[in-house]
């Protein structure tokens, strides 16, 4: 059997959700194993794939570049930053001017404050400009496998047939409702836009 590690499927997540998980594991003592961090609606994501408007970039390094921009999804803001280990989406962000879609796979990274209150970004591998239809591609798609998730979660016997789902119901004191009704919204929002009644777009 080969040895040679396989890449995590990247998650696809809103905004919504990904804020709210602060719980983080490791499935082997092994320190080399992969960081997982555990969605509220029961499932782990070692990589994660976004979709948004990028609306912002700064440069927030002091010693080198260290580049933070906010994504906007429908329903919130992913942070990303990316420094001198992540030369491309560095570069990206450097040379991007917002508004622009953009497409983002990257892992997530906690850091907790010092009131403890734990903050979640994303470190990107790469970044990639997109157009509209694609964006609202992952909205549809995205918004999918949340309503996928969250009837998982809310199936009684989901504590016993799914360890991710029973991890999440002990972490996280939140109704999984509410990522049901950002999907909703989020699609809902497509359907606004096609009506005419849209928000200003990204430049070309």
């Amino acid at each position: 059997m080969s040895s040679i590690p396989t890449r995590e499927v990247a998650r696809r997540t809103f905004a919504r959700e990904f804020n709210d998980a602060s719980h983080t594991f490791q499935e082997s003592d092994d320190e080399r194993a992969p960081v997982y961090l555990l969605l509220p609606t029961g499932e782990r994501a070692n990589r994660v794939f976004l979709v948004g408007t990028l609306t912002e970039k700064e440069d927030v390094g002091e010693d080198s570049e260290y580049w933070r921009g906010r994504v906007v999804d429908p329903t919130g803001t992913f942070f990303v930053y990316a420094g001198q280990y992540q030369p491309d989406a560095a570069s990206m962000l450097r040379d991007l001017e917002p508004p622009a879609y953009v497409s983002v796979v990257g892992k997530p990274r906690t850091y907790e404050t010092d009131d403890g209150t734990v903050n979640v970004s994303v470190r990107p591998e790469s970044i990639t400009v997109v157009d509209e239809d694609t964006r609202d591609r992952w909205v549809v798609e995205t918004a999918g496998r949340t309503l996928d998730r969250v009837e998982r979660f809310e199936a009684e016997d989901a504590a016993e047939v799914d360890e991710y789902v029973a991890m999440a119901r002990e972490r996280y004191d939140r109704p999984v409702e509410t990522y049901k009704r950002a999907a909703l919204e989020a699609m809902e929002s497509l359907l606004d836009v096609e009506s005419g009644d849209e928000a200003p777009e990204p430049e070309a």
